[in-house]
């Protein structure tokens, strides 16, 4: 009875835990208001600053506003996808198809794990995928749970997939990439070599003992309902919005075929249209493809994204033979349906934009890469590492981190003798390792919200990679800065 009790009890909600954060960081901007740090242009800034400036009152109430405007292009691209996923829907093609593919699987449904996880990771070392998983976690949640899995099983396939990834960075523009061109900017020139080397380890490493992990979860799952560490009320939610009724079975016609056909490929351009392929000298895709939004592929945004799918949600409704009244309301109810998603991200991103005004962020690092100026290589290497994990709550963005904070720590370990490339990839992995739990990313709570988790349960099932992932990462490091 008492443990019934406890899983009856409910958390926080991601509202709340993020409106917390939005106080606290503008009370400790108070705490530390008129504190000095070396002069410092800020990342998207043209003049230099060196002292924090603690928030107004006007900051703290206008952070969600600020938000959702630095945020604008995700926050369109995701309601446009509502309307999209709830157009496929409508035509009960999705529907079909999972079905399809449970028939098809029965009794084998762990084989989707590593070979979904395996494809995520490769997006999150080569292009970043993070913002773009966010359709996918909705999809999974009523793919896993038809296959006898929770919803934990369905978050931590993307997020963990991807999130290897991005921790093992590779070719990935918006974290080796920039970080590399901000290494550039304090005359260092990093050797790509050791940055691609050091990062297929960690990648490998990664993401082979999350597919172990979430696969020795869903095996328990899958033997024992009751042995999720879902809440009793998150196991309802999971069960009302993603659970299929076992006597209801959808005909897969050649239409609903064709709309997943197109479904698919969907999916498939967004991701090849996201590759910067011209960093890559690759120029195939060059002027032509950007005859649809004006910009080819390797150049598209959220922005592009956005009407993209919007086009292909008239493509599947034209073909299903909806009417133009079917259309327009089922693409604004999946529009609201995902309305929360969206709020969460935008203030999400007004505490990143509360640490930006107030320069709390250039304050803790100037402040860290002095203490660290006096350790030797191996306590360096620990000390940045746990830097980046800090700075990545208050900065989750890896793109507008590393231009902060590579040209300080960069020429932080050259001075003291240690390879400054090393330190891009101790960058990469500290900000991978917490962007798979910081409530200040919006795709971590977006995520979670689109899956039915609470924040608490999620952090409960992420304790033990947590540290087994940043415990394998450090001795990488470390061996790395030891060889080169």
């Amino acid at each position: 009875m008492a443990n019934k009790q406890q899983k009856e009890k409910k958390s926080l909600s991601s509202f709340s835990i993020l409106f917390i954060i939005l106080i606290l960081l503008t009370i400790v901007s108070w705490i530390f208001s008129g504190q000095k740090f070396s002069p410092t242009v800020p990342a998207g800034g043209t003049e230099k600053v060196n002292h924090v400036v603690g928030a107004r009152l006007s900051d703290l109430v206008m952070s969600p506003f600020n938000g959702f405007r630095d945020a604008i292009d995700i926050c369109v691209f995701v309601l446009i996808l509502g309307g999209f996923l709830n157009i496929v829907t409508k035509t009960g093609a999705l529907e079909a198809g999972i079905q399809h593919v449970v028939r098809r699987l029965k009794g084998n449904e762990l084989v989707l794990i590593p070979i979904l996880m395996f494809l995520f990771s490769i997006g999150g070392s080569t292009y970043g995928m993070s913002e773009e998983t966010i359709p996918f976690y909705s999809l999974l949640a009523v793919t896993m749970v038809a296959s006898g899995f929770d919803t934990i099983v369905s978050a931590a396939t993307v997020m963990l997939g991807a999130g290897a990834g991005v921790i093992g960075s590779t070719i990935n523009p918006f974290a080796t990439g920039v970080a590399m061109d901000a290494l550039k900017s304090v005359h260092i020139k990093p050797d790509t070599s050791i940055i691609l080397m050091i990062g297929v380890v960690l990648w490998l490493v990664t993401t082979g003992y999350c597919i172990f992990y979430v696969m020795k979860y869903a095996r328990k799952v899958k033997a024992d309902k009751g042995s999720t560490i879902l809440s009793l009320q998150e196991q309802e939610d999971m069960d009302t919005s993603f659970s299929q009724p076992e006597t209801k079975e959808i005909a897969f016609t050649n239409k609903r075929k064709l709309i997943l056909t197109i479904f698919a490929f969907a999916f498939a351009i967004m991701v090849v249209a996201l590759i910067p392929w011209e960093s890559f000298n690759v120029t195939i895709f060059k002027g032509w493809t950007a005859f649809l939004t004006g910009q080819s592929f390797g150049n598209w945004y959220f922005g592009d994204l956005a009407m993209w799918f919007f086009l292909i949600s008239l493509i599947i409704s034209i073909i299903y033979g909806l009417t133009e009244n079917e259309i327009v309301e089922t693409f604004i109810v999946g529009s609201k349906d995902i309305l929360s998603v969206v709020l969460i991200i935008v203030v999400a991103r007004g505490a990143s934009i509360i640490m930006q005004t107030t320069h709390l962020d250039l304050f803790i690092l100037d402040r860290s890469a002095n203490i660290l100026q006096g350790f030797s290589p191996i306590l360096f290497v620990i000390g940045a590492y746990i830097l980046y994990l800090f700075l990545s709550i208050l900065i989750p963005s890896t793109s507008g981190l590393a231009y902060v904070s590579i040209p300080v720590m960069g020429a932080l370990a050259n001075h003291i003798g240690l390879n400054a490339s090393v330190m891009i990839m101790i960058f990469t992995a500290g900000c991978g390792l917490i962007n798979l739990i910081t409530p200040t990313s919006g795709v971590v709570m977006g995520g979670l919200q689109m899956s039915k988790i609470d924040y608490s349960t999620w952090m409960k099932f992420m304790i033990k990679p947590l540290v087994i992932i940043g415990i394998s990462n450090l001795i990488i490091l470390i061996i790395s800065i030891l060889l080169v």
